[in-house]
This record gives C-alpha cells, structure tokens and sequence, in this order.
C-alpha cells in the first residue's frame, strides 16, 4: 500500500485533520497515513511548496501527497492530480505544485472530475481523499480525471538578477521554527552571478560579507572560548536545502529571538545581494 501524506493549514485545533484521516481509513484501512505539516500558515502558497518540495523526497516513489491549502473549487482554482519524479500530488491548482517542481517535466496532470462529487467547502475530504484512495488502490489518473495543461505559475516568486547582473534581489519565502529566515535565492543562482566576486547581503539595516556552509562554521574552535563568536550573533548560510538562509547563532524564537524577530523580517520581504 502507497503512503499518504497530508500537509494542510488546518492546524490542529479543529476537527479537519481527524475526518481527513478518518476517511482515509473508511476507504483503506490498511492506509499509511504521514503528516509532513499541518502548520502551514493559512493560504500561504509559498510556504506550503517549499515545505513539500524539501519533503517528497525523502519518501518512497510511489508515494501519494494530498494538499490541503487554499483548496476550494472555482473556475480559476482546478482540483488536479500530478504525477511527477514518481510521485503522485493530489492538490489545487493554485501554483504549489508549479513552485516545487520548476525544475521537472511532470509525466502526467489530470483534472480531477469524479463521479457525484461534492462541490462544497471541504474537498480535501469530500475529493481529494477519494481520488487518492483510487491511486493507492492501483488506478490510473486517466479514470479520475481529463488532461489538463494549465497549470498556474508564480513568476513573482523567483529571485531575480538586476543591476546588469550586479545583484540579485530575492525575498524571504519561509521561517523556520528556530526564527530562521529561509530566501529564494538558490546556492546555483548565487554561484552563477557571483562568480567569486565579494559581496554584501543586504537584510534591513544589516550587512552580511559571508555566507557558511553550516550554522557553526561562524565560531573559530581554535581560539580561546572568550574570544569566539558566540550564541547570538547573526550569520547567512546555504542551507540544506540549497538555499540562502538567514540566522541568529543557537537563536530561540521564544526566549531572545530569531533572525526574523530580532531583523525585522517577514514573509515576501525583500533581500538583496550585491556583487563587487
């Protein structure tokens, strides 16, 4: 049996997540069920995708990804069902499944259109469940829906080179859990234009001169402890993810702050870096 992920911004107060899973079971109950996030802050389309897209991955190929954000049915908001990198993304079209896979051809996209299907307000349940109970079943897109090729697609949210290719400007698509502030500049795109020239990031009234590898590469261990760097001071990496990552050292949200605390920073904030 396929393993079924959910990510959703219902978060967990409400009784969306336990009727989602609940159906689920109704219709296989021997279904693995995963919740990658349910944390999604509400109708954020950015948020969702680099989540999922930093995610899929690492589970099987075969594996089926219901996505519940910003969901409901309209002439410009399709249900659709994608099949891509041997993964199947049961969704809406509101430009998630564009943002994680601006790098892949999909192999198949389908609009779903099932039989006595319920147009109401809840289609995670009411369709998206169904559609994939079929595929973890064995069935095809083909059956649950009609070629489709209209898939929506956020330019806006791309990083782009300005400044005769002097500078790139980006914006901030994520935070973490830790206040760290994730851009949509990508390590490739950096390197690229950057081309070992220095530069200076610039995040609100702060400068960045280097960017690291990993969060501790800020501490020198091979001075004295009194005269490193220590917890707090402000740092930019390439995170694990292949993006510029913006963070407080050993920072903690919920006590003394985060980058975006302590920076200012929110979600679609402009970044900028400019190469020398």
């Amino acid at each position: 049996m396929a393993i079924i992920t959910l990510t959703t911004d219902f978060g967990h107060k409400d009784h969306f997540v336990g009727a989602i899973k609940g159906t689920i079971y109704k219709e296989l109950p021997d279904a693995k069920i995963v919740d990658i996030s349910h944390d999604v802050s509400p109708f954020n389309i950015q948020e969702c995708a680099y989540i999922l897209k930093n995610s899929y991955k690492n589970f099987p190929e075969g594996s089926i990804h219901i996505v519940g954000v910003d969901s409901e049915l309209s002439p410009e908001n399709q249900h659709i069902a994608v099949l891509v990198d041997n993964h199947y993304f049961i969704m809406a079209n509101n430009g998630v499944i564009g943002l994680i896979i601006s790098e892949i051809v999909p192999e198949k996209i389908v609009e779903i259109q099932l039989p006595d299907s319920v147009d109401g307000p809840f289609p995670v349940m009411e369709v998206f469940v169904k559609a994939a109970s079929h595929i973890a079943r064995g069935g095809t897109l083909e059956v649950i829906g009609r070629p489709f090729n209209k898939l929506k697609d956020l330019k806006d949210f791309s990083a782009r080179i300005t400044n005769n290719g002097d500078s790139i400007s980006g914006s901030v698509i994520y935070i973490d859990n830790y206040g760290n502030v994730v851009t949509n500049i990508q390590k490739s795109m950096f390197n690229v234009h950057g081309n070992g020239r220095e530069f200076e990031l610039l995040a609100r009234n702060k400068k960045i001169k280097a960017i690291y590898n990993k969060y501790s590469d800020i501490v020198n261990f091979e001075l004295d402890k009194s005269q490193r760097k220590a917890p707090g001071e402000l740092l930019a990496l390439f995170n694990s993810s292949g993006y510029i990552e913006i963070a407080i050292y050993k920072s903690d949200l919920n006590t003394v702050g985060g980058a975006s605390t302590l920076l200012g920073l929110d979600y679609r904030d402009t970044i900028t870096i400019n190469f020398f």
